[in-house]
């Protein structure tokens, strides 16, 4: 797939783009051969500047340039598309052509009220409400251009809480199936002369007249010369932050795990708030339920360990504890939320996974796809899989409390000898831990998501520490922050589909 040239129509002569250019990055000649000069581009005045072409970008681009305004779209990254090529492309739609051809019955309404029940009420909720009387249309153009969403869906959930009615989709291919249709009406308009676009084109600050009013954006190109690039207006499609430093500043949490798209740097975030934007949600950080770090770096990359805790796949036999090796959650609890929330509250959101070779032997495989013969090895490989003949040597290597995983190993193998857990209320309760030797794999909680983001209108301008617009100044995408969107609880298609409907009201709007 990836050496087979891909065809993109267009009006006259068909384009042909190499997808290894595009999207993996392997070469970039064909695609800086179809960008203006770096010196065109600084020579005219656009209507509208996108500085990140992904999710949020591309969708604002070409809306924008629907209406007849000029579009200059500035990425430092290497192709276009942003993270949609790793995304799992879940997007969430109520009111689509789709549910009423199935007959599922739902509104904005209902929409609305399922986000406020799983954000725990902390979204903005203005901008919610703009949001799912917008989202349909959105969904419905994107199936117009081309996407086709996976047999059966919608569907009421995948990964987080179940929504209470049918409205949850993606495709077999994630988020490339997007990505795909996105690029057709894109290059279309590149074709037309009314998108341009700069790749390794790294936007530092934005361009302010004495009012404050935004007119450009400063940026560094390819062969690492500054240019003033000017414009009427300035939508910041950025992304979130990946940056570990910049990422602990703003949510007080380090980043443990290397696992967002290397690209998004914050350079949004500094550039609103470079401008006098404000930002907000890093108070409503979550963790994801943990996985396997390589190392002990921080951050490190994950080890490619796909432990299950999921109870509705594979029911815990195991008991986990935190760093004083006390339990701290009901480990067969059906909601992953309330999981995470129990993680959220864990010295270094980190916990470890407690079991004994009777339970190694009897139990389904806790890491999936790894018979007991892989999982024996990988006591001998990974830094974070420890065993001991007794529970204060696993304490030991594992680095947790001795005193206090004896104390809660006592009470756990009482509770399974009574049957009933009086702690937390666990069901499942299948052996007691008792036969050496005695194991423990550590589960880092990290994320990949920005909570904090700029603060916007509901018609996505930027705003300032008075609440008023930065002129000429506008926002979609992650740069918006989680918080603003998933609250503190992350809600199903919340982050990807806000992303794309923003971007597409901007350019539908700006310039209408």
């Amino acid at each position: 797939m990836h050496d087979k040239w891909r065809q993109i129509t267009g009006d006259a002569e068909p384009l042909r783009i190499n997808k290894r250019e595009l999207l993996g990055g392997m070469g970039a000649a064909a695609a800086l051969a179809m960008m203006p000069r770096i010196s065109r581009a600084a020579s005219e005045t656009w209507d509208l500047i996108v500085v990140g072409g992904g999710s949020a970008g591309l969708p604002c681009a070409i809306f924008a340039a629907q209406q007849g305004a000029r579009v200059l779209v500035v990425d430092r990254a290497h192709r276009l598309g942003g993270t949609l090529d790793r995304s799992l492309g879940q997007i969430a739609a109520a009111g689509t052509r789709l549910q009423a051809a199935q007959g599922i019955e739902d509104s904005p309404e209902a929409h609305f009220d399922d986000i406020m029940r799983i954000s725990k009420g902390a979204v903005d909720t203005e901008l919610m409400g703009v949001f799912v009387r917008e989202a349909a249309r959105t969904v419905d153009w994107l199936g117009e251009i081309g996407f086709s969403p996976m047999e059966g869906h919608p569907v009421m959930t995948g990964g987080h809480e179940p929504y209470l009615a049918r409205r949850y989709l993606w495709s077999e291919h994630n988020g490339v199936a997007i990505l795909k249709v996105l690029l057709k009406p894109f290059f279309e308009q590149v074709r037309g002369g009314s998108v341009e676009f700069l790749i390794r084109t790294d936007a530092l600050e934005l361009i302010q007249d004495s009012q404050g009013s935004v007119r450009g954006v400063m940026a560094r190109g390819a062969d690492g010369r500054k240019m003033d690039l000017l414009s009427r207006k300035v939508a910041l499609t950025t992304g979130g932050c990946a940056d570990p430093n910049k990422y602990e500043e703003l949510h007080g949490v380090p980043l443990y795990g290397q696992l967002a798209y290397p690209y998004n740097l914050g350079g949004g975030l500094d550039m609103g708030v470079g401008a006098g934007g404000v930002l907000r949600g890093a108070e409503h950080f979550q963790t994801f339920f943990g996985m396997v770090l390589r190392d002990f770096n921080v951050p490190s990359t994950p080890a490619g360990v796909p432990v299950n805790t999921a109870p509705q796949s594979r029911l815990p036999w195991e008991m986990y504890v935190n760093s004083g090796g006390r339990r701290f959650v009901r480990e067969d609890h059906p909601s992953v939320d309330a999981r995470e929330h129990a993680l959220l509250a864990q010295d270094e959101k980190r916990y470890w996974i407690i079991f004994d070779q009777a339970i190694m032997n009897a139990a389904p495989s806790l890491v999936r796809g790894w018979d007991q013969a892989r999982m024996d090895f990988a006591f001998d490989k990974y830094h974070f899989f420890s065993r001991g003949d007794s529970l204060g040597e696993l304490a030991h290597w594992a680095g947790i409390d001795a005193d206090g995983l004896a104390a809660s190993v006592k009470r756990y193998n009482a509770s399974v000898a009574s049957g009933s857990d009086a702690d937390f209320g666990r069901e499942h309760l299948p052996m007691p831990i008792s036969r050496p030797p005695f194991h423990a794999i550590r589960m880092q909680g990290t994320q990949l998501l920005s909570f904090a983001g700029l603060t916007v209108s509901p018609q996505l301008e930027v705003l300032n520490e008075s609440g008023a617009p930065i002129a000429n100044l506008y926002a979609a995408g992650e740069v918006l922050g989680a918080g603003a969107t998933t609250g503190f609880g992350i809600v199903n298609g919340m982050l990807l589909t806000p992303a794309l409907v923003f971007g597409r009201m901007i350019g539908e709007r700006v310039f209408a």
